[in-house]
């Protein structure tokens, strides 16, 4: 799995060099589950804690057992609380630290969420947190649904330097959000990664992809897909893998979703070639 080096993201070539790579993001809370990914065939892992409230920032022990255990790329979720994005000073001096601490841990990136008390995009911290975060590549996690304007609100995460926004297009699932999906990946135009969650699944993601031109989608598969932002929630509860489902269903999910995505790249590729060509 190609895995972008720090001065390819920053130079903006990232969504060039991915444009045809179909990157499988899984959400997880446990090492098992992270094992369990790998071998489903993810191509990156979101580690947090508390993935019924949204996801919190995992513990200690937690990111250096998961890192022990896979060799996918990990991205850890920074979110000191569960609740609203606007934070105390307290709480934002506790987000620096643990985004310290995670580099110190040999992470591969970080996932963060900040807004203002009029549920604005919160410029200036999340550019101290992406500044802070260098060379990680930064994700700003669905939040941003959250913010009052979507458009308006993806200038001011490209002005924070982060390089992926995972959205739902403002909506509770991804398919629900498709008109608006489609927007914000015309306004990026490359310049920040669109990356669809919320409810991805076996039976949309082909049409999410295509109708998106999304290069990476993010799903949980049972992890739990129910993501509770402010006072809202977004998606469905599903049981834990390893709880009733077992970690061998939660591998089968990921391996069909995986082997779901792959056949959207060739797909969509044939697509743009015929377009290209047009009659013999």
């Amino acid at each position: 799995m190609y895995k972008p080096h720090a001065h390819e993201v920053a130079s903006g070539s990232l969504f060039s060099q991915m444009q045809n790579r179909c990157v499988l993001e899984i959400c997880v809370e446990s090492v098992d589950c992270a094992v369990a990914a790998e071998r489903g065939g993810a191509h990156r892992i979101e580690l947090c804690s508390k993935l019924d409230v949204g996801g919190l920032t995992p513990s200690l022990d937690l990111m250096r057992a998961t890192r022990d255990s896979v060799r996918l790329p990990i991205h850890v979720m920074i979110r000191p609380r569960a609740g609203n994005f606007c934070y105390s000073k307290q709480e934002f001096a506790s987000m620096l630290h643990e985004i310290t601490t995670v580099k110190e841990f040999g992470m591969d990136g970080i996932v963060v969420g900040v807004l203002d008390s009029q549920n604005r995009i919160d410029l200036r911290r999340t550019r101290e947190l992406v500044n802070l975060a260098q060379p990680l590549p930064v994700t700003f996690h669905r939040a941003f649904d959250e913010s009052v304007d979507l458009e308006v609100g993806l200038e001011s995460v490209i002005q924070t330097g982060a390089q992926r926004i995972l959205t739902s297009g403002g909506s509770e699932q991804a398919v629900s959000g498709l008109p608006a999906l489609q927007r914000l990946v015309r306004q990026a135009s490359g310049r920040v990664i669109i990356m669809p969650g919320g409810g991805i699944n076996t039976k949309n993601v082909a049409r999410v992809m295509r109708l998106t031109s999304a290069s990476e989608v993010h799903a949980s598969l049972g992890g739990s897909d129910k993501l509770v932002f402010g006072s809202s929630s977004r998606g469905n509860s599903h049981p834990a893998p390893g709880a009733g489902n077992g970690l061998e269903v939660f591998e089968e999910k990921v391996r069909k979703l995986a082997n779901a995505i792959a056949k959207v790249a060739p797909a969509r590729e044939h697509s743009r070639s015929h377009s290209r060509g047009g009659r013999n």
